[in-house]
């Protein structure tokens, strides 16, 4: 029983901070305005708190080479996948292809990973992540900003990939990390009180994210069958691949530890990336909700998706 409770304590105050997201929406208690400001606040100081941290902190190996690669690719096929399902079936979405591709690592991977086995092992999901990372700012952005714009320069996307904060804060840690700098960063005059600072700044990005996240949450029930259709796709898709990737890459040919495992799971049930409403073209009202609704929902089924699969390895 006491294992059991063990789980439902863990599991519980994911949901809880996401009822309490859509309560606030419900009630007016806080507007659209400042719930965006929260999200600028995760995503440009929060969450990139958390990424330096880790990276300066886990343990580099050349394995991880092949794991970013593997993210990488992927990707790259699982857009080809949209493509080609799109023009086989006559979609009339033309954001079909971008929802079938990319994760929501972000704003829900690091809060679902991390409230499940505690902020001290993102680094276990962050260095899966790279991969998807750089996927996102330099393939799927890119493919975004041509639906909606045309062409885009080369050098602009560059420029993009290095000014986002998450990118800054995985290349700095990393270089800190390859460099030695660990243990200096906590004894240094003022540098260990900015990696305090850091570490308490890193603190608010699970129930921030969360509380967002139960914030966005609502369904259009007219469009939530063509909704699921994207969710059965990518989930009966990545669901079997994760659990055999865990079994023959994570387990028999890197050796690595049962939470890169976990990481793999958390990251292939993700939603797709929460930026597509972002870069979408202005005036398609109704491609903008079936990209909502695809989201919010899939977002839904991640978390219950996740609460199984940690309460069935949380003996690990």
């Amino acid at each position: 029983m006491t294992h059991i409770t063990e789980i439902v304590n863990q599991v519980l105050p994911v949901l809880f901070l996401l009822l309490l997201g859509n309560w606030i929406r419900r009630r007016e208690f806080l507007s659209a305005s400042v719930i965006d400001g929260l999200r600028a606040m995760v995503v440009n100081l929060a969450l990139p708190a958390v990424l330096f941290l880790s990276f300066v902190e886990i343990e580099l190996k050349l394995a991880y080479l092949v794991l970013f690669a593997l993210i990488f690719g992927l990707c790259i096929a699982l857009y080809g996948l949209g493509v080609l399902l799109k023009r086989a079936f006559h979609i009339d979405h033309p954001y079909f292809p971008f929802l079938i591709t990319g994760f929501e690592y972000g704003m829900l991977g690091i809060s679902l990973f991390g409230s499940a086995y505690g902020l001290d092992q993102i680094g276990h999901i962050a260095v899966l992540a790279l991969g998807h990372e750089t996927f996102i700012w330099f393939v799927f952005l890119a493919l975004l900003l041509m639906r909606r714009d045309g062409i885009q320069s080369p050098r602009k996307l560059v420029g993009q990939f290095f000014r986002s904060p998450v990118i800054v804060a995985i290349l700095t840690g990393m270089t800190l990390n390859l460099l030695g700098a660990q243990a200096s960063l906590s004894t240094l005059p003022v540098v260990g009180a900015l990696t305090s600072t850091l570490e308490l700044l890193g603190n608010l990005t699970i129930p921030i994210i969360l509380i967002i996240v139960g914030y966005g949450i609502r369904f259009d029930r007219e469009g939530a069958q063509e909704a699921l259709v994207v969710v059965a796709i990518r989930l009966t898709l990545l669901i079997p691949l994760a659990l055999a990737l865990n079994a023959l890459v994570i387990r028999r040919l890197l050796g690595l530890e049962w939470l890169f495992e976990a990481a793999l799971f958390t990251l292939l049930i993700l939603p797709p990336p929460f930026i597509v409403p972002l870069y979408m073209r202005q005036g398609l009202d109704d491609e903008q909700r079936y990209v909502n609704n695809v989201l919010m929902l899939h977002a839904v089924i991640s978390i219950a998706i996740y609460a199984v699969y940690f309460a069935l390895n949380a003996w690990r």
